[in-house]
């Protein structure tokens, strides 16, 4: 089947968690027609983990389809050493069946420093993963890990291959307009790339805004998130950084969280687009 994807994806990335509003997992075909909307939103997908059989089920479709979409998977290690043994399984089996080259990155763990998980701790995990990759001869795939810019230390910046933050300025103290939300991340990681990066590439791993709910003082409207995500975009792309807008579609499935941790998706969670996505083109 060709691709239905135009090749000029506004977005260089968005995360994506399949899990359907119920929680549950979404099957194979599911997740085929969820991607090629996603593919023409964005370049590349970031995933949390391997459950669901999320990863497995994104390469199938990737691979089929022929959708221009570069996969950056997730072993989920806040579960403890027996469900990321199981993800690294996966990872593993995922790869080599589909080959390495559609799997353009690994990250271990989500912001689990913030989570309270010890630094040496994560940075077994780290080990834990290249090391099984290298000798599964895939040691071409990055691996490293995800944290918040102000939590990410000089030790696991070291561990990593490359060193992706999550700098979300919605959460920020006091709000004055988007256009400074936005310059206030692009700040944020040139000062991860002037510190601890060590002369890494700095990719930022989540950033994005709710078009509902209440967070402190900025306000959460669908006006300002389709702003927020074309202005970072277009700032993004004049001081190069690779990114992976948070997040692909609405998450329902967040179930007993505020409704603002649920609206920051551009896609609604029947996967409509909630604002014109082709303004994000737009620089």
């Amino acid at each position: 089947m060709g691709s239905s994807a135009p090749s000029g994806s506004p977005l260089w990335g968005l995360t994506y968690s399949p899990y359907n509003d119920d929680g549950s997992c979404p099957d194979a075909g599911a997740v085929a027609d969820q991607l090629q909307k996603v593919a023409r939103a964005a370049k590349n997908v970031r995933l949390y983990s391997t459950d669901c059989s999320q990863l497995r089920n994104a390469a199938q479709a990737v691979s089929r389809n022929k959708l221009p979409l570069g996969i950056y998977a997730g072993i989920w290690v806040a579960g403890g050493d027996s469900r990321a043994g199981a993800e690294i399984d996966e990872l593993v089996s995922v790869a080599k069946q589909y080959g390495a080259g559609i799997i353009r990155g690994v990250g271990v763990g989500n912001e689990e420093v913030s989570k309270g998980m010890p630094v040496p701790t994560l940075l077994g995990y780290i080990s834990r993963v290249r090391a099984r990759l290298q000798s599964e001869g895939l040691g071409g795939i990055p691996v490293y890990t995800a944290e918040q810019d102000a939590k990410f230390t000089k030790e696991m910046a070291d561990a990593s291959d490359l060193v992706q933050v999550n700098i979300h300025a919605v959460f920020d103290p006091a709000f004055t307009n988007i256009a400074d939300s936005v310059q206030s991340v692009i700040a944020r990681a040139a000062a991860v790339k002037s510190g601890v990066a060590g002369g890494k590439k700095v990719q930022i791993g989540e950033t994005g805004w709710a078009s509902a709910g209440n967070i402190g003082p900025s306000p959460l409207t669908l006006g300002n998130e389709a702003a927020y995500a074309r202005q970072f975009g277009c700032a993004a792309a004049r001081a190069g950084y690779e990114y992976f807008y948070f997040e692909a579609k609405d998450a329902l499935w967040k179930q007993a969280q505020p409704q603002s941790e649920k609206s920051f998706g551009v896609f609604d969670s029947a996967y409509t687009p909630k604002f014109d996505l082709g303004q994000l083109g737009s620089c």
